[in-house]
């Protein structure tokens, strides 16, 4: 028993826990922050603006923010532009031998491509705050005192709330205890948790839906949740041996090791373009039709492809699954680098059994690649079109959005 009790002694006292209570400092600052709204828009409008584009964009860039961007505060951008910025900074390094080379330098090269990520960042964020404070002019009785001194304050307050959110999750993951950037997004969406699970409540002893439901919802989303997190931590091991040499008198390698494949190599980045491209043509559709002649053909036209593209609709439903599918197979195609992986493993005098070192190996992962990516594209796109199985109305939908991503 004494054993016991020392052993779970030094194991609470070496638990990271300052890491853990500046994680969860830096939580409450940005969620503080998501509650300090932007001056001069009026808050009635707004709030009708964005309750007839729930279902858009606009929608979706809101639960990433935590509700930060319908409220239109400080962190009204939230974390989206330094991902855009991360993700183009990618592809410039595949197309760019000067990047490429950076990448190769270690620690150094990795600290320049942060810092050439981060004025891409304020890039980004620049043109995103501008074209949001002229958007929310357009919008008859949005903007309290529309002219340069809005936009001036809008562009500048965005700008400023997105390089903190930036910095704070680089600091998160200096300081706390894990991938920052990560984290932030995942405070944003859960933070819709409790208001959806309280929707659901009141929906059942309102007797709008049965209990029964209301159960099978709940032991959905902990399925659902329990998948996730199983699939994520899934991985193909390949086998490596490492060939004997020797040095003077002494023999190294003889060691067999792993190449640890994930199952979802990219992560959150599909469903995020996938939904971009999607909702975006339909949404700027609604925005342009409002208030124009539904007797013109054309303006019906778009007015009914615009809600043939809404979440819930087999056409979405449709575009969404090959969109995420594509995605899935052209960011892992960014981020992994087979070539340069047998490479690597050549050069370290290492070998897959049975295959010949080289180009033999670059193709064998390659294929080893493509199963794992396509088993790993159709759980998130079965992921991600599980909310949508239920009509954009019903609170099902509002508690399985969290899931996804």
């Amino acid at each position: 028993m004494a054993t016991n009790q020392q052993l779970a002694k030094s194991a609470a006292a070496g638990f990271p826990w300052n890491r853990l209570w500046f994680l969860l400092g830096a939580l409450v600052v940005y969620r503080i922050g998501a509650h300090i709204p932007v001056p001069g828009v009026n808050p009635v409008e707004l709030a009708r603006l964005f309750e007839s584009q729930q279902n858009g964009i606009l929608g979706m860039f809101n639960m990433f923010s935590g509700g930060a961007l319908s409220r239109f505060t400080i962190f009204a951008l939230g974390i989206t532009p330094y991902i855009s910025a991360s993700i183009i900074m990618q592809l410039v390094s595949i197309v760019s031998p000067t990047m490429e080379a950076l990448k190769k330098e270690g620690e150094s090269g990795r600290r320049k491509i942060t810092q050439y990520t981060r004025y891409a960042t304020v890039g980004l964020a620049l043109f995103q705050a501008f074209g949001i404070a002229v958007a929310l002019e357009a919008q008859p009785g949005l903007v309290i005192d529309p002219g340069m001194g809005f936009r001036f304050v809008t562009v500048v307050t965005l700008l400023t709330g997105t390089m903190f959110v930036m910095w704070l999750g680089e600091q998160i993951t200096e300081r706390g205890l894990g991938n920052g950037i990560s984290i932030i997004i995942f405070a944003g969406i859960a933070a819709g948790l409790p208001s959806a699970l309280g929707g659901l409540f009141t929906q059942v002893s309102n007797n709008q839906i049965n209990a029964f439901s209301g159960i099978l919802i709940v032991v959905l989303v902990a399925a659902v949740t329990y998948a996730v997190v199983f699939v994520e931590r899934g991985q193909r091991k390949i086998l490596v041996n490492y060939a004997k040499r020797q040095v003077g008198n002494k023999i190294y390698g003889g060691q067999t090791s792993h190449l640890p494949l994930k199952l979802n190599m990219a992560g959150v980045i599909p469903p995020i373009f996938a939904s971009s491209i999607i909702l975006f043509p339909a949404t700027i559709v609604d925005w342009f039709s409002k208030g124009a002649d539904t007797s013109n053909p054309v303006v019906r036209f778009l007015k009914d492809l615009a809600a043939s593209m809404a979440p819930g609709e087999p056409i979405h439903a449709l575009l969404y699954a090959v969109a995420i599918i594509f995605f899935c197979f052209f960011y892992t195609a960014l981020v992994f680098n087979s070539k340069e992986t047998a490479d690597n493993l050549k050069k370290s005098g290492a070998f897959v059994p049975g295959i010949r070192p080289g180009e033999q190996t670059a193709r064998y992962i390659d294929k080893i690649l493509m199963r794992l990516t396509l088993a790993g594209a159709v759980y998130i796109t079965a992921v991600c079109l599980l909310p949508n199985s239920c009509k954009p109305s019903g609170r099902c939908r509002s508690i399985l959005v969290v899931l996804r991503c």
